[in-house]
């Protein structure tokens, strides 16, 4: 009787704490350069998956590449993943202003199948009309509970910076700087290198000015995995040419990389390793400790250990990047729900 009883008030006690909690749904918001590399469609896969386990909100991802080519991507994936209704944003006359390029984004948007139709159905074919992802930042974030929203930043920081220079408007009287520090819990940036300072990474040198402002300014606490991180981690070409085959009418990320690069090939994982610390944290990286990042006028980052800092960086061992190269395998190859049934 008495074991009986010690049993029953343990389980009383279990329900009456945490363990009839159920995981909070994290509320994220992709910010993306798709189109300049195949990391970032590896990234929304993953994505995508997350969202089907219930494990994310996407709430909107904003586009920081010029030109229409990126967004139809982004509505071609978000219509196959069975997503259609998550909000696009786009930048104007950003870093990469200029005539369109034919990456390998748009080179899917303009795919055929036998008939001579689009390979892939699109939701929302209107592009010119997409808001400006700064503005629609606002309409979004003003909605959410406070300190609730992770940003998942894998391109240039042009729209972040847009975004803090905001005054109010009709979806906030907060400033775009006070609207960030009142919604957003963190933000998780794909920039940087920290090996080699030397380096000037893409991501921070095509918009120099906006990445200073970013690691100076940015209200909330910030992660960066820097390049050599996913420069460590390489997806195998072999993957994408065997681990696919069950999409018979065409995979748009598979397709994606195909056209990227002359097949085969393996390719560096810079925006997934960001997705996946902005999800899950950083149990399969090593942390570095709190401190600052500052960006030099030629698009260097330095790290300066603070204990009042917070601005943190990423790096992984040999065995960490073996076991987070298999996970991304494992989820990537994984068949999506709304392509299963």
């Amino acid at each position: 009787m008495k074991a009986r009883n010690i049993i029953l008030a343990v389980i009383i006690a279990c329900f009456a704490s945490s363990c009839n909690k159920t995981p909070q749904v994290q509320l994220v918001i992709m910010e993306t350069d798709i189109g300049n590399d195949v990391d970032d469609a590896l990234a929304m896969d993953l994505l995508y998956k997350y969202q089907e386990e219930g494990r994310i909100n996407l709430l909107m991802v904003g586009v920081n590449k010029d030109g229409t080519g990126s967004a139809e991507y982004l509505d071609i994936l978000n219509t196959w993943y069975g997503y259609p209704d998550i909000p696009i944003g786009v930048v104007r006359n950003g870093a990469q202003a200029g005539p369109e390029n034919l990456h390998f984004a748009k080179k899917v948007t303009l795919m055929k199948n036998e008939a001579g139709e689009p390979l892939f159905a699109r939701s929302h074919p209107d592009y010119d009309n997409y808001m400006d992802a700064h503005i629609l930042y606002r309409k979004v974030l003003a909605q959410q509970p406070d300190h609730s929203v992770t940003i998942a930043s894998v391109g240039f920081s042009t729209n972040l910076v847009r975004l803090l220079n905001t005054p109010a408007d009709e979806y906030s009287k907060l400033t775009g700087k006070e609207l960030v520090a009142k919604k957003v819990k963190l933000l998780v940036t794909m920039a940087g290198n920290f090996e080699n300072p030397d380096m000037h990474e893409y991501n921070v040198a095509v918009d120099i000015p906006a990445a200073k402002t970013i690691f100076e300014q940015w209200p909330t606490p910030v992660v960066t995995s820097p390049w050599e991180v996913g420069n460590a981690i390489l997806y195998p070409g072999s993957s994408i040419e065997n681990d696919f085959n069950w999409a018979k009418e065409g995979h748009p990320v598979a397709e994606g990389y195909k056209a990227y690069m002359e097949m085969p090939y393996d390719r560096q994982t810079w925006d997934p390793t960001a997705v996946l610390y902005a999800v899950e944290g950083g149990d399969r990286f090593t942390v570095s400790p709190a401190g600052n990042i500052t960006v030099t006028d030629e698009g260097s980052t330095l790290f300066t250990p603070d204990e009042n800092g917070t601005r943190r960086y990423l790096s992984v061992t040999p065995e960490q990047a073996d076991s987070i190269k298999a996970y991304f395998i494992e989820r990537i190859t994984r068949i999506p729900v709304h392509q299963a049934k």
